[in-house]
């Protein structure tokens, strides 16, 4: 009876912590957004807001102002979300796949589905780094590749800092040939990115359409789906590429802290998509730029990084290199380069919020910014990639 007593009481507690886990994580979208959707530009005039004129982006896309550049879903800034049509596949034994579609190497279909084009994805295939598909009656027909959605995810903060954590688990993994990146071979041989949401189950289970949704067998990102309309709903994150602020979503990395802390699902095959050339020729990759130890505090205007990200409920603000519209070699695979401010830096206050590439590069070639190994502090690739296709521009 003991023995019972105290299973129930570590089940009891596990349940209340993850509770807790995903209201703080959940909470984090929405402050993040908010700290970094544009204030309307009639502040501090004598005007409202109606008399301000259109942005420029509604005449030229290229220009500066809003700018959705995932075209195939609907958003919801007030509710930082994103609805995207639903596709379900199989495997070739004939279990069901349910995935999204987000980019493609395909110029064309990306314009005629309204896709991120991404010619670094015809790099990505080497390897177990891209699956192959075929389509049969208008879909998909994978194979390889599996996820197991049944892990619970969990991260226990680490001490004194709280990131790294002392303990964590990914909400969903993976077989060792699972990559979000697939070529369909009797279609030109183009490279998509889609990333796999729901796994070997009935359109029935996986029917949560007013929200409740089962992550044990759905994608944690996930906050609705409607399997008889075809639609899947997904909670965006807030970031900045080159000054601007940018939504985003995140479904895979190769990493499982990563996959953990960007509540992703691990996913072995992205090993294979080689790191650290960026914008050099024939690299699949763009660099994302993550801090360890920005300033934190909730409300703080500065705060940013991965210790804030955990301990204020806040997401972590990352950099993006180059985005649609904003760089012609925008790729949904971000090779991770985390950094940490020096002692120094810190001291003399230089850790302010960073919201640009270039600036970040100038304080590492200043060396105010290090990598985060205690033995090897030397800036670079971490050999980690996340799969993060970006949704929409704000300014």
């Amino acid at each position: 009876m003991k023995n019972y007593k105290n299973l129930m009481a570590e089940i009891l507690n596990r349940a209340v912590c993850l509770s807790a886990l995903m209201i703080v994580l959940l909470a984090g979208s929405a402050m993040a957004q908010e700290e970094t959707t544009p204030v309307p530009g009639n502040v501090g005039t004598g005007i409202t807001g109606l008399y301000n004129g259109p942005f420029p982006s509604e005449t030229q896309k290229e220009l500066v102002g809003p700018y959705l550049l995932l075209k195939a879903g609907i958003v919801s800034e007030a509710n930082s979300e994103i609805t995207l049509p639903l596709y379900e596949g199989k495997l070739k034994d004939g279990r069901k796949v349910w995935y999204v579609l987000t980019d493609t190497s395909d110029e064309g279909n990306a314009r005629a589905l309204g896709l991120n084009y991404s010619a670094k994805l015809a790099y990505a295939d080497g390897g177990k780094a891209v699956r192959t598909a075929r389509i049969d009656k208008g879909n998909l027909v994978f194979d390889s590749g599996t996820v197991d959605f049944s892990p619970v995810m969990s991260l226990t903060p680490g001490a004194p800092q709280a990131f790294p954590p002392k303990a964590f688990q990914p909400g969903s993994m993976g077989d060792k040939d699972y990559s979000p990146l697939v070529r369909i071979v009797n279609a030109g041989g183009h490279i998509y990115n889609a990333p796999i949401i729901a796994f070997n189950v009935t359109a029935d289970k996986i029917s949560f359409p007013n929200g409740n949704v089962d992550h044990k067998i759905l994608h944690d990102k996930v906050v609705r789906i409607d399997p008889a309309k075809s639609q899947v709903t997904f909670k965006l994150i807030a970031g900045f590429s080159f000054g601007r602020p940018v939504m985003y979503l995140s479904f895979d990395s190769n990493n499982p802290l990563a996959a953990t802390l960007e509540e992703s699902t691990l996913a072995p095959g992205l090993d294979d998509i080689k790191v650290g050339g960026d914008d050099g020729a024939f690299s699949a990759v763009e660099r994302l730029f993550v801090f360890t130890n920005g300033p934190t505090g909730k409300g703080n205007p500065q705060r940013q990084g991965l210790n804030s990200a955990i301990t204020d409920g806040g997401g972590p603000l990352n950099i993006f290199g180059g985005v649609p519209t904003i760089a012609g070699d925008y790729s949904p695979m971000w090779d991770l380069n985390l950094w940490t401010w020096t002692d120094a830096a810190l001291k003399n206050h230089y850790d302010a919020r960073m919201i640009e590439e270039f600036s970040i590069l100038r304080l590492v070639q200043e060396g105010h910014l290090v990598g985060p190994d205690a033995k090897n502090k030397q800036y670079g690739s971490t050999g980690i990639i996340v799969n993060c296709p970006v949704v929409k521009r704000l300014l």
